[in-house]
């Protein structure tokens, strides 16, 4: 393919859908890091595939599907008061084999099984935009509220209990808030580009940037170099979308790496000068 691809407007609305979700995405790895519970992304990307799936089966849109399975999971974590990431990794048995098997015993299920594990952005149409836009206007209005309270609440993690605060609202609400992040970018990207948006800008971010704020920022900019990157590439090398965004993102972690590694060189070598010099 040529360049002018990038410009054909069968793209536009995946690139949009794209674009609002590497906006998303990585501000919810950033308080899932936070939070020590990365694996989140992964256990409600999978229950949201399970139930995508599942919806496709019995006649009904991709979206709610994915959207009641995650939410759900969301929910039963939140009534039993777990945390960390053992209920993730449940919620990935559970939704891996709850995957498998309704894509064995349903018509094309297994075809449909790995476009969503795969992911292939280009065919996101307008539910996935609405889904997305849904995403990104609910998160502008709740993680304003949510951030200071979670923050809170992993600073001062006796904080809560001790005043008799309602701990559980926001805690449920962010809960809420990542698995229809998940949920969205799954039925649009698929599993694991989504998983990856998550993950590696704010574990980026989190190596690198000083500051809460510097840290979010760092992790949007990241997370949307990588999804541009990803997408034009997949276009002008036709290529499988999901795949080639992982790879971009771990281009990034490569690099922050080495970024990180000449830093530290750096420092020591000027603390060398100061020591030589006294």
């Amino acid at each position: 393919m040529d360049l002018s691809t990038l410009t054909d407007p069968i793209f536009r609305l995946p690139l949009v859908v794209g674009l609002l979700l590497a906006c998303v995405l990585p501000l919810l790895g950033a308080v899932l890091m936070l939070r020590g519970e990365w694996l989140a992304a992964l256990g409600f990307a999978h229950l949201a595939a399970a139930g995508t799936l599942l919806g496709l089966a019995i006649g009904l849109p991709a979206l709610p599907g994915g959207l009641g399975a995650a939410a759900g999971g969301a929910v039963v974590k939140g009534v039993g008061r777990i945390s960390g990431n053992t209920a993730y990794g449940f919620m990935i048995l559970g939704g891996w084999a709850a995957l498998l098997l309704i894509a064995a015993n349903s018509g094309n299920g297994e075809q449909l099984g790995h476009a969503l594990i795969e992911g292939q952005l280009y065919f996101a149409g307008p539910a996935d935009l609405a889904g997305a836009v849904l995403l990104a206007v609910t998160s502008a209005m709740a993680l304003p509220w949510l951030m200071p309270r979670l923050l809170h609440a992993r600073l001062l993690p006796h904080h809560e209990a001790a005043n008799g605060l309602p701990a559980w609202r926001w805690h449920l609400g962010f809960d809420l808030l990542a698995a229809g992040g998940m949920a969205v970018a799954t039925a649009s990207m698929g599993l694991m580009a989504a998983f990856a948006l998550v993950l590696v800008p704010a574990w980026i971010a989190f190596r690198t940037a000083i500051g809460w704020r510097r840290t979010l920022a760092w992790a949007v900019f990241i997370g949307l170099l990588a999804y541009l990157t990803g997408f034009a590439a997949a276009l002008l090398l036709d290529q499988p979308f999901g795949p080639t965004l992982v790879v971009a993102l771990l281009a990034c972690a490569l690099a922050s790496l080495g970024l990180r590694t000449r830093r530290v060189g750096r420092t020591a070598g000027r603390t060398v000068s100061v020591d030589g010099d006294g």
